[in-house]
């Protein structure tokens, strides 16, 4: 997702969106280390998510 799409959103529905892609991100690099996974740019994109999470958490915050 963009970041767009994240800055009218709050702060715990945030967080729990920024726990749930790294849970996410996790089980991608792990599949990705065994094999299992076709598509690796699925861990890129997972990353950029949270990068854009964590940029409106902060923005939240500041």
């Amino acid at each position: 997702m963009a970041y767009l799409d994240y800055k009218g959103k709050d702060v715990a529905e945030l967080q729990g969106l920024l726990a749930e892609t790294r849970g996410l991100l996790h089980e991608l690099v792990f599949k990705h280390s065994i094999g299992q996974l076709k598509n690796v740019r699925e861990i890129t994109l997972a990353k950029k998510s949270i990068a854009h999470l964590m940029t409106a958490l902060n923005a939240i915050k500041a």
